[in-house]
């Protein structure tokens, strides 16, 4: 009663942490993937270039990550700044054709996404506690919404715009989020010490090496999925497809939530790396609208739901430290995928795809030997 009295209702925790989620992750991170086409037509980026620039974002995310792990980095004000260096880098990205200050950019965008990714996670479970587990869920949703919104974005402005007014109106999009996300009231997560369960060490070590490669897999479909329906389809097709990764990203952790708490957790998992799998597979293996479009279903409706299943079975297995673990694990996937991807792109995007089913499918079986340990 005291958080409610303070701070406002339930659904105002859900929209605060909603919209620093869609600022700092859904744009901050994501409007990259279908800016990427218009870059690389119009900027005379690489496809080397291009995974470059998502590797050294990557990169900046893993430090924010274990940054934010610290109590200085957990404080509103840092928060705030965050989503103001998340707006300034989107808004500076236009200003240079050095692929060097490109580097830079994205490095320190994906530090503060991080740091600010914390930061709402935080707040969410914190203030949320008590309240139904679907409401941290439609929090997360905001990954989603912030992808779907400006995915539209970039989808207009490919007819009336170049990719530096995309980057240009993408800041404008995060800064309104930003504002809506200011009053936010991120609070320090702590995980007490507990006496690790008989067997748990090698279930950790099977949900860890599930949820890595889903780093791996997840980020390089991620990365690329919007430039290979582009190499092969009408031109609005692959924004569009990236605006359906968002919509179906947006309920799809509180749907798994839900569906968490009538089924075991690790065999969820395995079928939403596998459903991913598929998804990631189809625009490699087919050329056609409804391939595209089932594809970006598939991929926007598992990538968040398996962060929530993962994150969620580390702490029933409760081994110490396990949030801070696996995202360590995850993030640094998400720094091999374009590296696994890169020497792949000399022959279009499509091996890189196959490559990142294949891992996910490999990630499905880790997933598979914890859900069978567990039973």
């Amino acid at each position: 009663m005291v958080t409610i009295a303070r701070y406002g209702p339930p659904w105002v925790h859900v929209g605060r942490s909603a919209a620093a989620l869609a600022a700092s992750m859904g744009i901050g991170r994501f409007v990259y993937t279908p800016i990427l086409p218009l870059m690389t037509a119009q900027a005379g980026l690489s496809a080397q270039g291009g995974a470059a620039l998502a590797t050294s974002n990557y990169v900046g995310y893993l430090i924010g990550a274990l940054a934010g792990a610290l109590p200085v980095f957990r404080r509103p004000s840092v928060a705030r700044a965050s989503l103001v260096v998340i707006v300034l880098t989107l808004a500076t990205m236009p200003l240079t054709h050095s692929v060097f200050l490109w580097l830079a950019l994205r490095l320190i965008a994906g530090f503060a996404s991080a740091v600010t990714f914390v930061a709402a996670v935080g707040s969410a479970l914190h203030h949320l506690r008590e309240h139904p587990a679907h409401l941290p869920g439609w929090a997360m949703g905001g990954i989603g919404g912030g992808i779907a919104l400006s995915g539209l974005l970039v989808l207009v402005l490919r007819t009336i715009g170049d990719w530096q007014t995309a980057w240009w109106c993408s800041a404008l999009l995060a800064a309104v989020f930003a504002a809506w996300a200011w009053t936010m009231h991120p609070e320090p997560s702590s995980e007490s010490t507990v006496d690790v369960k008989r067997g748990s060490s090698r279930s950790f070590a099977a949900l860890f090496a599930s949820y890595s490669l889903e780093g791996v897999g997840y980020i390089i479909a991620g990365t690329f999925l919007v430039a290979a329906i582009d190499q092969t389809s009408p031109g609005w097709l692959g924004s569009g497809a990236w605006v359906l990764v968002g919509l179906a990203a947006t309920p799809s952790a509180a749907l798994w939530a839900w569906l968490g708490r009538r089924w075991v957790k690790p065999w969820l998992l395995v079928v939403a790396l596998l459903v991913q799998a598929i998804g990631v597979a189809l625009p490699a293996l087919l050329d056609d609208t409804a391939g595209a479009l089932i594809a970006a279903v598939l991929f926007g409706g598992t990538f968040i739901g398996i962060a929530t299943l993962a994150l969620a079975t580390g702490a029933e297995l409760r081994f110490p430290r396990s949030v801070a673990l696996l995202t360590a694990g995850y993030s640094v996937g998400q720094i091999l995928g374009p590296l696994a991807a890169a020497p792949l792109l000399h022959n279009g995007y499509r091996p890189a795809l196959l490559l990142a089913a294949v891992i996910l499918v490999v990630a499905a079986l880790a997933a598979g030997v914890l859900a069978k340990g567990r039973g």
